[in-house]
């Protein structure tokens, strides 16, 4: 089946294309990445078991657009994990290896949530006309997070971010491994727990403890930061999930393999699918630290959302697999 309309990109904010709305950089082109070392992406990853599930939702919390149900039977091979979000040390030897170069780094422009501006980038910043919170800002990239005079210092155990669906296969093809299958992800997300609404139960804030990184206040206007942060966190905050995985819920948007459909078919056990041969976008998982129960409760665990392969910003980041009998 191709892939149908996305959603339309309340969450994460479309590039379109490779369309700049600011005038780009003189970016220098982007290398190919030739070289494979097979060890790197097990390095912090995790066997998982593999088996059915049941993937999807018919929360009426859902947004219909989005293709969460109907609940179907998927079964997965095993395989092995990243137990959290891809961090900008690990991109940057990723980058000093290969001399990668991003794509916001070729286009000159990236998405930033205006709130993290001053007020000389907000000013006269293009901002997509569905989300004005975003801004396109001029020399956003994973180097520079909230633009120019900004760096990812201090923050050497957050997941990158400014990273396209592109720059994220690269990376992985170059660690050994690649990006998740949307059903796999889903299957690493609820961590052995049969359709709970998050990857620890249906409560979101179970006995009083925070348990992932999204927007606390009114949005977007007043984040609290209750749980902590008010943008990324660590890879390894909050507990982890039952098969011992970070973050599945909140912190940063994570990209999948697969192109979006929301055509699913539950009269038979779909195996290891890996959705449409093509389509417009790409599925991305697991919310972000933006993400509020007003506008986008895309936290839940089953919950789905998309975007172009070729779009970025301070909220997308991702993690690797590896197919467990490339161990072998």
């Amino acid at each position: 089946m191709k892939g149908a309309d996305s959603p339309s990109g309340c969450c994460a904010p479309r590039r379109g294309g490779g369309e700049s709305p600011v005038a780009p950089g003189a970016a220098p082109a982007r290398v190919p990445v030739s070289v494979s070392y097979g060890d790197a992406a097990s390095d912090g990853m995790v066997l998982l078991p593999g088996g059915e599930f049941l993937m999807g939702s018919d929360d009426t919390e859902g947004f219909a657009s989005d293709g969460e149900g109907p609940v179907r039977r998927v079964r997965v091979a095993p395989l092995l994990i990243g137990v959290h979000a891809v961090t900008n040390n690990r991109f940057a030897a990723f980058v000093d290896a290969t001399g990668y170069v991003t794509e916001a780094e070729r286009l000159g422009w990236s998405y930033v949530f205006a709130g993290f501006l001053p007020a000389a980038l907000r000013r006269g910043a293009p901002r997509p006309e569905h989300a004005p919170w975003w801004c396109g800002v001029a020399g956003a990239d994973w180097r520079r997070p909230e633009g120019p005079g900004s760096s990812p210092a201090g923050r050497e155990d957050h997941p990158v971010v400014h990273v396209s669906w592109n720059d994220a296969e690269a990376y992985c093809r170059w660690a050994g491994g690649r990006l998740p299958t949307e059903a796999e992800w889903e299957y690493a997300a609820r961590g052995g727990l049969e359709q709970r609404r998050y990857p620890w139960g249906d409560e979101l804030d179970a006995d009083g403890q925070y348990r992932c990184n999204i927007w606390r206040g009114v949005f977007p206007t007043k984040n609290k930061a209750a749980d902590g942060f008010r943008s990324t966190a660590p890879v390894d905050a909050f507990e982890p999930n039952g098969f011992g995985l970070y973050n599945m819920s909140g912190n940063v948007w994570e990209w999948c393999a697969d192109w979006w459909s929301v055509g699913h078919d539950a009269s038979v056990v779909a195996v290891s699918p890996a959705g449409p041969a093509t389509g417009r976008d790409k599925v991305i998982r697991g919310g972000s630290y933006l993400c509020h129960d007003s506008y986008c409760n895309r936290y839940r665990v089953a919950a789905r959302t998309a975007n172009s392969a070729d779009s970025s910003s301070g909220h997308m980041g991702f993690r690797c697999v590896r197919d467990a009998d490339s161990e072998d």
